[in-house]
C-alpha cells in the first residue's frame, strides 16, 4: 500500500502542474486582452481627437472664405440702386448677371438682394425655373437680424430650392434692404463620406445641420420639446422634418465603460460600435462630432494582446517546467554523488537566472518594438494629412488676401475713367486704362507666385530698380489715399538705386505696408503717411511711417504671426507673408511703434542697377 502511494505521487504532481499551467494560460489570455483593449481605445481616442481638429479647421476655413462676400456686395452702389423704387430694368438685369458671375466664381449656392419690405428684387438665379426674384423672405430670421443689427446668419432649408444651406446677410446703406449669400456644404459632406469616420455638425439645440450621412440631417442629439418644434415649423427652418432622435445608444459589452463609446444604428440597419468625439466650431454656436468605428481595431488589438500574453506565459511556463525537471534530475544525481551537490546546485541557479533575464529582455524588446512601429506609422499618417490641409488652407487664404488690393485699385481707376470720359478728358482716361492693364497683369503675377508659394517654391533673387517697386505700389494705393484725403509723402530716389530680390513680390510687401498705414490713420484729425528710403553701404532700408495710434505692447510681438489681426475683417496673413518674402530675399522686416505712430522698416541687400532700370524721382502726393 505504501509502495503504491509512493509511485503515484509524481503522477499527482505532474497533474497539478498541468492544471496550474492551463489556468495560467487562461488568466494570461484574459489579462492580455483586457490590457490590449484599453490600449486600443486610448490610441483611437488620440487619433480621433487629431482628426476632429482637422475637420473643424477645414469647415471653418470653408465658412470664412464666404464670410466677407456679403460685406463687399453691400458696399456696391449698383446693388444699392436696385432696391430703390422703380429701378431701371436694364440695371436690374445687369445686377442679376453680375451676381450670377460672382456666385459661380466664389462657389456660393445663390446670391440675392432683398428690399426693405422683404421681397427679393435681384438674384443670381433670376433666369432659373425656381428663381428667388419676387419671393417674400421677411419672415426669415437672418433678414430680421440684418435689418436690425446690420448682419445676420441662419442655417435653414430653402423654401424654394428645398436644399439646406447657411445664409449670410448684410444690410445695405440707409437700411434700404439686405444682400444675402447662401452657402451649401455638399463638397464638405462628400469629403467626409470619403473618410473612415462619420461626421456631423449640430447647432445649439442639438439638431444635425451638416452630415456625412444624408439620412441624419435634421435629426437631433436630444429631444426637442413641442414648443420649440412649433417655433421651428413656424419659421420654416427645416421644412417638415420630424426632428427625430439620432440612432445613437450607450455601448454595452466592452470592459471599459465611457461616455464617448456609443452604438450607432437602429432596428432597421446593423448596429456598429463607435468612439464619439466633439468640439466647438469657433465663431459659431455649432459643434462638430465624429464617430470612429472601433470594432475592427479593438478586436485586432485584443487578439494580438492575447496571442502575445499566451506566448509569453507559455515560454515562462515551459521554462519553469524545464527547470523543475532539471532540478528533479539533479536531485537524483545528488543522491548518487553527494560530494558534487553544492557545485551542481550553484551551476543550476546561475543558469536559471541567465535564462530568466534573457526571457524578460526578449519580451521587453518585442513589446517596445511593436509600440514604436505603431506610433511611427500613426504619426506619419497624421503629419502627411496635416501638411496637405495646411498647404491647401495657406494657398486659399493667401490668394484671397493678396488679390484684394489690386482689385480695389482697379475699381477706383475704373470709376475715375468713367468720370474722365464723360468730361471729355480722353488722354487721362487712356492713362487710367493703361494702369488697369498693368494691375491686371499684376494679378496674374500674384496668382503664379501664390501657386509657387503653396508648393513651397522659392522666389527669384535678382537686381530690381527700387523706383519701379515704389511706383508700382503707389499705383495700387495712391487712388485710395487721394480719395480718403490722406497725404502720402514719397522720397526722391537716387538714379540707378536697385535692391536684390523678386520685384513683384517686394512690390506686394510695400503695398501691404502702405495699406496698413492708411488703415491706421483712417479717421485721425490730421492723417499722414510717409515712405522714406535710407541708403548705406551694401544695404537699402525702406520705411513706411504713419501717425496712427500705434500698436499696443501686449500684441506687438504677435503682429507677424499667421492669422493674427486686430482688424475685424482681416485674415491676419499680410505681415506674415510679407516677412517671408523679405527674408527669402535675404532681408529683414521689423517695426517700431509708440503713441506718435508706427514705423515698419524693410532692409534689403543693395544691388547693381539692372540694365533696363528706369530710376527717377517720385512726386509727393
Amino acid at each position: 500500500m505504501i509502495e503504491t502511494l509512493t509511485l503515484s505521487r509524481p503522477r499527482y504532481r505532474r497533474t497539478l502542474i498541468a492544471l496550474a499551467g492551463l489556468a495560467a494560460l487562461v488568466l494570461a489570455g484574459w489579462l492580455g486582452g483586457q490590457v490590449a483593449e484599453r490600449w486600443a481605445l486610448a490610441d483611437l481616442r488620440r487619433t480621433a481627437t487629431a482628426a476632429l481638429g482637422l475637420h473643424v479647421a477645414a469647415l471653418r476655413a470653408e465658412m470664412q472664405t464666404q464670410s466677407s462676400l456679403p460685406l463687399a456686395l453691400a458696399a456696391d452702389p449698383e446693388i444699392a440702386r436696385v432696391v430703390e423704387p422703380a429701378p431701371d430694368p436694364a440695371l436690374v438685369a445687369g445686377v442679376n448677371g453680375r451676381l450670377a458671375q460672382i456666385a459661380e466664381a466664389t462657389g456660393a449656392a445663390v446670391i440675392y438682394v432683398i428690399g426693405a419690405d422683404g421681397v427679393t428684387v435681384a438674384a443670381s438665379n433670376a433666369g432659373a425655373e425656381k428663381s428667388f426674384v419676387g419671393r417674400d423672405y421677411a419672415f426669415r430670421p437672418y433678414f430680421k437680424q440684418a435689418m436690425a443689427a446690420g448682419a445676420g446668419s441662419q442655417f435653414a432649408l430653402g423654401t424654394v430650392s428645398g436644399r439646406p444651406g447657411y445664409y449670410l446677410a448684410r444690410r445695405l446703406p440707409r437700411s434700404a434692404g439686405v444682400v444675402v449669400v447662401k452657402i451649401e456644404f455638399d463638397g464638405i459632406e462628400a469629403a467626409w463620406r470619403a473618410g473612415r469616420e462619420s461626421v456631423f455638425v449640430t447647432d445649439s439645440r442639438g439638431i444635425v445641420l451638416v452630415a456625412s450621412e444624408p439620412g441624419w440631417r435634421f435629426q437631433a442629439l436630444r429631444g426637442i420639446d413641442e414648443a420649440e418644434r412649433r417655433r421651428i415649423r413656424a419659421a420654416l427652418e427645416f421644412g417638415g422634418a420630424p426632428l427625430s432622435p439620432l440612432p445613437l445608444f450607450p455601448l454595452e459589452g466592452l470592459r471599459e465603460t465611457s461616455f464617448d463609446l456609443v452604438r450607432v444604428g437602429g432596428t432597421a440597419t446593423p448596429a456598429w460600435p463607435a468612439l464619439m468625439r466633439d468640439a466647438a466650431i469657433p465663431g459659431t454656436d455649432w459643434r462638430l462630432h465624429t464617430l470612429t468605428p472601433i470594432a475592427a481595431a479593438v478586436q485586432r488589438e485584443v487578439a494580438q494582446g492575447r496571442v502575445i500574453a499566451l506566448l509569453a506565459t507559455g515560454l515562462a511556463w515551459g521554462g519553469l517546467a524545464t527547470l523543475i525537471g532539471r532540478r528533479r534530475r539533479i536531485r537524483a544525481r545528488l543522491a548518487e554523488a553527494a560530494a558534487r551537490r553544492e557545485e551542481l546546485e550553484a551551476r543550476v541557479a546561475e543558469r536559471t537566472r541567465a535564462l530568466s533575464e534573457a526571457n524578460r529582455q526578449l519580451l521587453a524588446e518585442m513589446e517596445e518594438r511593436r509600440r514604436a512601429e505603431a506610433e511611427r506609422e500613426r504619426l506619419g499618417r497624421e503629419l502627411a494629412q496635416a501638411g496637405r490641409l495646411a498647404a491647401l488652407g495657406q494657398f486659399a487664404a493667401s490668394m484671397a488676401h493678396e488679390i484684394n488690393q489690386p482689385l480695389a485699385a482697379i475699381r477706383s481707376y475704373a470709376d475715375n475713367t468713367a468720370i474722365l470720359v464723360s468730361r471729355g478728358r480722353v488722354e487721362d482716361a487712356a492713362e487710367n486704362v493703361s494702369a488697369i492693364g498693368r494691375l491686371t497683369e499684376r494679378i496674374g503675377t500674384l496668382t503664379r507666385q501664390l501657386k509657387g508659394f503653396a508648393r513651397r517654391a522659392s522666389g527669384r533673387r535678382e537686381p530690381v530698380a527700387l523706383a519701379e517697386i515704389v511706383r508700382g505700389s503707389l499705383e495700387v494705393v495712391g487712388a485710395r489715399a487721394v480719395e480718403a484725403g490722406i497725404p502720402l509723402a514719397t522720397p526722391e530716389l537716387p538714379p540707378g538705386l536697385a535692391v536684390l530680390g523678386d520685384g513683384p513680390r517686394l512690390e506686394q510687401v510695400v503695398v501691404n505696408l502702405l495699406q496698413n498705414a492708411l488703415d491706421a490713420v483712417s479717421g485721425r484729425a490730421a492723417p499722414s503717411v510717409t515712405l522714406s528710403v535710407e541708403v548705406t553701404d551694401g544695404r537699402v532700408a525702406v520705411e513706411v511711417a504713419d501717425n496712427g495710434p500705434g500698436i499696443p505692447d501686449t500684441v506687438r510681438a504677435q503682429v507677424f504671426d499667421p492669422f493674427f489681426t486686430t482688424k475685424s475683417e482681416g485674415l491676419g496673413l499680410g505681415l506674415a507673408i510679407s516677412r517671408g518674402i523679405v527674408e527669402e530675399g535675404g532681408g529683414t522686416l521689423g517695426l517700431r511703434s509708440g503713441p506718435e505712430g508706427t514705423i515698419f522698416r524693410m532692409e534689403l541687400a543693395r544691388a547693381d542697377a539692372p540694365t533696363d532700370a528706369r530710376a527717377g524721382s517720385l512726386e509727393t502726393t
